[in-house]
């Protein structure tokens, strides 16, 4: 019942910024605790941020940290990842999740999923 799909990726060069989306949709989408993940090729999904349900709880990787920022807008069922000062080692498919319960950074406690938007950092 629960719908996300993501938007926003693309090329960007080194030291450039992107944001991205999560579109949300269901009737529980409002309740959920939302989360970014990332994958690239051949590595294990990684944990990158997460935000509670009124955005007053924020959790990032250490990786990103200070340069990303997650967002929501509840009103619209809308989740953003600010993206800024990008490297290469940034290049990913970026997931939108979400969890109902508790704030998580691990991947497995998330019950939803988008089907990833694809960012590439060339340099």
């Amino acid at each position: 019942q629960v719908q996300l799909v993501e938007s926003g990726g693309g090329l960007v060069q080194a030291g450039g910024s992107l944001r991205l989306s999560c579109a949300a949709s269901g009737r529980t989408s409002s309740s959920m605790y939302m989360g970014w993940f990332r994958q690239a090729p051949g590595k294990e999904r990684e944990f990158v941020a997460a935000i509670s349900y009124s955005g007053g709880v924020t959790s990032y990787a250490d990786s990103v940290k200070g340069r990303f920022t997650i967002s929501r807008d509840n009103a619209k069922n809308m989740v953003y990842l600010q993206m800024n000062s990008l490297n290469p080692e940034d290049a990913a498919v970026y997931y939108c999740a979400g969890r109902r319960g508790y704030i998580s950074s691990r991947p497995d406690q998330y019950n939803y999923w988008g089907q990833g938007t694809q960012v590439t950092v060339s340099s």
